[in-house]
Parts: C-alpha cells; sequence; structure tokens
C-alpha cells in the first residue's frame, strides 16, 4: 500500500503517512478536496481530488455534510519562463560572427549559467534550458573559430597598414618637392644646393616630421635623399620627368644618385619617387631602371 506525503493547514509539511490514515482524516475533516498531499512516487504535489484512491472518500465526506461533490482540481500549470540569460547567452553568440567570437566568450559563460539556474518544466522554473544549450553550443563554436578569424583579418590588417605608410610618404615627398620648389622661386629658379638640401628647405616644410617616412628607421633624422645632379641648376633647363628627391637610408642631407636609393620597398613591393616637375609615383622594382637621372 502506497504511503503519502501532505501539507497541513498550518502549511508544515507531514508523512509519510497510508492510504488508510489518509481517509480517516479526511473523514475527520482534517483534510479536504484541496489539500496538498505527494505519492511517495510522485514529484510534484496535486490536490488531493486528484487522486482516484480518495474519490469515494471525499464523496462520503461531502455527502454526509451536505456539501457538493469536490470537482477535480483544473488548475493550469504554471509555465515556465525563459530565462533572460539563456536568451542573452544565444545572442551574444550569433553576434560573434559579427565580433570575430569576442562576444561569444560572454556568451559561453552566461549559457552556462543559464543551463546551472534552469529547473525541470513546472512551478518555479526558470527555464530555458534549451534556449541556454544553443547559446553554449554557438558560443563555443564561434570560440573555436577565433583562430580562423584572426588568421583571415591579420594579412589584411597588414596590408592596410602598408599602404596607409606608403601614401604618408607620398604626402612627405609631394611637400618636400613644394619646398623645393617654393626655395627656387625664392632663389633665381635655381634647385637647392644638393649637399644641403635639407637644411636649405627646412624653414619651407614647417616640420621636421616631413622628412621622416613612418616605415623607416626612427632613429635617422631624414629617409629622404637629393639626386646630386640637380643642385644648383636652374629648374627651366631640367627634364620633368627627372629624380628629384627618393627614399634613401643616407641620413640628412642624403644625395647622389640611384646608388643612394634604398635597397628593399618599404611599402608592399613599391618605391616612392618625387621628380623635378614636383609630381610623386610610386614604383615596382622592375621600372627603377626606366627612370631619367641626368637632367
Amino acid at each position: 500500500m502506497a504511503n503519502y506525503t501532505l501539507i497541513g493547514g498550518d502549511q508544515k509539511q507531514y508523512g509519510p503517512v497510508t492510504e488508510e490514515q489518509l481517509r480517516q482524516w479526511i473523514l475527520d475533516g482534517r483534510l479536504n478536496a484541496q489539500s496538498r498531499v505527494k505519492a511517495e512516487s510522485d514529484a510534484e504535489w496535486r490536490p488531493l481530488s486528484a487522486f482516484p484512491e480518495f474519490a469515494a472518500t471525499l464523496a462520503a465526506k461531502s455527502a454526509a455534510s451536505g456539501a457538493p461533490p469536490p470537482l477535480p482540481s483544473t488548475e493550469p500549470p504554471i509555465p515556465a519562463t525563459t530565462s533572460g540569460l539563456a536568451i542573452t547567452s544565444l545572442v551574444l553568440g550569433i553576434l560573434g560572427l559579427f565580433t570575430c567570437g569576442l562576444t561569444a566568450l560572454f556568451g559561453l559563460v552566461l549559457g552556462i549559467m543559464a543551463m546551472v539556474k534552469a529547473k525541470p518544466p513546472g512551478r518555479g522554473a526558470s527555464g530555458g534550458s534549451g534556449i541556454a544549450l544553443a547559446g553554449v553550443v554557438v558560443s563555443a563554436i564561434f570560440l573555436l573559430l577565433m583562430p580562423l578569424f584572426a588568421a583571415m583579418l591579420l594579412p589584411a590588417l597588414a596590408a592596410a597598414k602598408q599602404k596607409a605608410q606608403a601614401i604618408n610618404c607620398v604626402v612627405n615627398e609631394k611637400q618636400l618637392a613644394l619646398a623645393v620648389r617654393v626655395y627656387s622661386g625664392n632663389n633665381k629658379d635655381q634647385f637647392p644646393p644638393a649637399a644641403t638640401w635639407c637644411d636649405a628647405i627646412k624653414t619651407d616644410v614647417g616640420s621636421e616630421k616631413i622628412f621622416k617616412c613612418i616605415a623607416a628607421d626612427p632613429s635617422r633624422r631624414c629617409d629622404y635623399a637629393f639626386n646630386a645632379k640637380l643642385g644648383g641648376l636652374e629648374t627651366g633647363k631640367v627634364a620633368p620627368d627627372t629624380v628629384m628627391i627618393f627614399e634613401s637610408d643616407g641620413g640628412w642631407n642624403a644625395n647622389g644618385g640611384p646608388e643612394q636609393m634604398i635597397g628593399k620597398p618599404r611599402h608592399a613591393g613599391r618605391f616612392v619617387v618625387a621628380f623635378a616637375d614636383g609630381s610623386v609615383q610610386q614604383l615596382r622594382a622592375s621600372q627603377l631602371s626606366a627612370l631619367r637621372w641626368d637632367p
């Protein structure tokens, strides 16, 4: 014979007691159809009227007291509420696709917390265990893919950095070429002396930072050289496509010819060269042999 546990009118738990004992308490008026009872094989509390084995006793008690027989309990089960942690975990996991997996780390943590807090469906359950599991799985996948995302992203970032450095170098040489033209305009249209060209145009440049290439050795004062064959010549007698300023490791006031040009390009295989007409180009190594050095 089954045993039962019950909740009394004082909201305290009693039992286990036998089926016969419960019948006697019903007849004594100590229990009614709404009393909460749980059989030893049950996981949930139910009203006494939900147990068929006590229906006859409850009916007899109702008849003896003149009250109508109790109706079966129709109390609907309280639906489980979905945990906010579970939903947040899933959302952060999905956002990992757009954040290279960064938000997935938080999604994984919140998903595990939601799974721990989730209860079986029923009264007081937090629910959302399925969503929490999905959040954990999605977040874990994106975390595993983070190295792949990094491998795809780093080359693109490196290429963008080199492009930015090349643009900076082009701007520098344009400003240096402009400063040379300003100097020439103030000195009978003559190019500055090759041996002191940096000193000659320094005041027209405005800042010595223009003499520096951000991709070069930061310890040098200047990362460009001047074509020595142009020193002191009249600008109108020099072919416009003649090399004027180019990248070099010679330092301040460096001048000369092709031998002064850097041997290895600083900007993704390109050399930056400024010409006598003030134009600046990015050239491949195969194009250097075609440069004009003689005025």
